[in-house]
């Protein structure tokens, strides 16, 4: 467990693998994660929407994490990780 302020948060990186869904549309393929509300996106390739995927996810997760953190100054939080069987 560990306490973190604001100010001292860090970036924490880990890496981590979803369940990516893809589908042609027109011409276009879109692709989205299963555990992952709003990460989403597409291209014209294959190619194109698994990178453009991973980048929406990036996103998600750092905007996830920096809206969790506390507001003012001197508060704490604990975060830990957890393990979860699906």
């Amino acid at each position: 467990m560990k306490v973190i302020k604001r100010s001292s948060a860090k970036k924490l990186k880990m890496q981590s693998r979803f369940n990516a869904i893809f589908e042609k549309r027109g011409k276009w393929w879109i692709g989205y994660v299963e555990e992952l509300p709003g990460a989403n996106s597409q291209g014209h390739t294959l190619k194109e929407v698994r990178e453009n995927l991973k980048e929406a996810v990036k996103l998600v997760i750092e905007t996830n994490r920096e809206l969790s953190l506390p507001d003012g100054p001197g508060q704490n939080i604990i975060k830990e990780q957890i393990r979860v069987s699906v």
